[in-house]
Parts: C-alpha cells; structure tokens; sequence
C-alpha cells in the first residue's frame, strides 16, 4: 500500500485516465476539464491529490521531488496496476507525467501536457516578461487583500470570469497546501536525467502552452516534442500563468483532442 495513501476522486468507467497537478494547488484545478474527456464515455477519470497537498499528507523524511515521483510510480501501481492507462499533467504534473511515461511507456495510452515544467530549476527556464493582458483594479480592490495578491501574481486576465474560476479551482489547494512540505520539496527540486524516447513511444502527445506563461514558460516545451506531437501555443491560454485551465484552454484541449485526431482511446 502507498504510504501516504493519496486523497482521490473518481469518475465515470473505462481505460483509467490519470490528472497530475501542479506545485501549491490540487486535483480541483484539473477538474474543469472533466466535461471534455466524460463526453467521450470512454474513460474512468482518477483525479489526485499529491502528497502535502490537498487532502493527501506529506511524504515523511527528505520528500525532495525524486521521492515525490517515486511516491507516483507507487500510486500507479496501486491506483492502476498494470493496465493500460494515459495521463494527464498540469505545471510540475506534466514532468511528473513524463517521469512516469519514462517508466512505463508500454503501459501507457498516451498523455496531454498543460503548461507543463520542462526544467524544475527556474533559473535554467526560457520565460517571457510577465505580461498582464487585461487589468481590472476595481476587481482586485473588491478581493480579499491575501486573495488579490494570489490571483494578481499568476493572472494574465483579470476579469470576474476569471477570477471566479481561479477562486473555485485554485486558491482551494493554494490554501490546503502543506508549507512544510512545499518547502522540503522545493529543498531538493530537480529530477535525474531521464529520456523521452518518441522514437519508440508510438502513442498521442499534446502539450499545451501559453504565451504569457512567466512561470513555465512557451520554448521549453518545444525541445521535448517528438514527431508525433502535437502543440498548441496560443496568446491567451486560461485563467492565470502556468495554471491554464479555465475556458480558453479547455477548448484547445477539446479541440486538440476530439477534433484533431489526438483521440487517444483504449484498445
């Protein structure tokens, strides 16, 4: 039994399809996109919460970002077995979906990167400027002063639409968040070199990027494209930075995955 035992939810019936969130949130940012992937009736839907976040507890002793992976790897196993599955990974999810593609890429359906970290070491990472499309000052006067300066940080649209979805898929796990645990994380945030062999991975891969992603960034994702990749790189991509999951992202993803032929399934 994985230890600790991750806090998760559960939808629908099929190949399993695993959603892996980032740094400082949980598996409520991720589960906007559930409409896009029920629609199809092919999937069961396994939203998680990573150790020291959201309801999961922390990883006992260093609990570095190897040891979160390998705490992953654990959870497949007990979540999934040896099933064929795809992930899913926003931010820091979408290494950690990499890592366990790496792992196990015969068992693997193929997977979907969000604004996803290429090098956990931010100093190392090609990023824009930040840059704030649209400012609404009003907006942020009415917030609550510690809600504003969260939002502010991350949000490339501020508007009551978007806030509204930062509030009900985000500032929960912002706020649930083990500080410990994020700061033992962030002690040791780096992974051993591992290989993304597209040559030999003959599986659907999307990644999705955003523009004004100052915390990701748009040109690291590229390096990791293989051949049967594909890319969406739009200008406004969701509600905030490197958590792109409102409604603008949630059409590139349908699009991208109903529409233009990355309709992974299970066999």
């Amino acid at each position: 039994m994985t230890d600790p035992f991750p806090h998760v939810v559960r939808r629908g019936e099929g190949a399993p399809l695993l959603f892996v969130h980032g740094n400082g949130v949980d598996h409520r940012l991720l589960l906007g996109l559930d409409p896009v992937f029920a629609a199809s009736g092919r999937w069961e839907r396994i939203y998680l919460d990573l150790a020291g976040f959201g309801r999961t507890r922390a990883l006992e002793g260093r609990a570095g970002l190897p040891d979160l992976a390998d705490w992953l790897d654990g959870v497949v196993d007990s979540l999934i077995g040896s099933a064929p599955f795809a992930v899913v990974g926003n931010s820091l999810g979408g290494l950690l979906a990499r890592d366990i593609v790496s792992r196990r890429p015969k068992q693997c359906l193929g997977m979907a990167l969000l604004a996803p970290a290429v090098d956990p070491v931010r100093e190392r990472r090609r990023l824009p400027e930040p840059e704030v499309l649209f400012e609404d000052p009003r907006l942020l006067a009415s917030l609550d002063p510690r809600d504003a300066a969260d939002y502010a940080e991350l949000a490339v649209l501020q508007t009551p639409d978007n806030w509204a979805r930062f509030r009900d898929a985000a500032l929960p796990g912002i706020r649930a968040a083990d500080e410990g645990a994020m700061g033992r994380l962030g002690d040791l945030y780096e992974l051993p070199a591992f290989a993304d062999d597209w040559e030999s991975f003959e599986r659907p891969v999307l990644i999705v990027a955003g523009k004004q992603d100052a915390v990701v960034g748009h040109e690291d994702q590229r390096g990791v494209m293989g051949s049967g990749t594909a890319m969406a790189c739009r200008r406004q991509v969701g509600a905030a930075g490197a958590r792109p999951l409102g409604g603008r992202a949630r059409s590139v993803v349908e699009s991208a995955i109903l529409e233009g032929g990355v309709d992974v399934h299970p066999q």
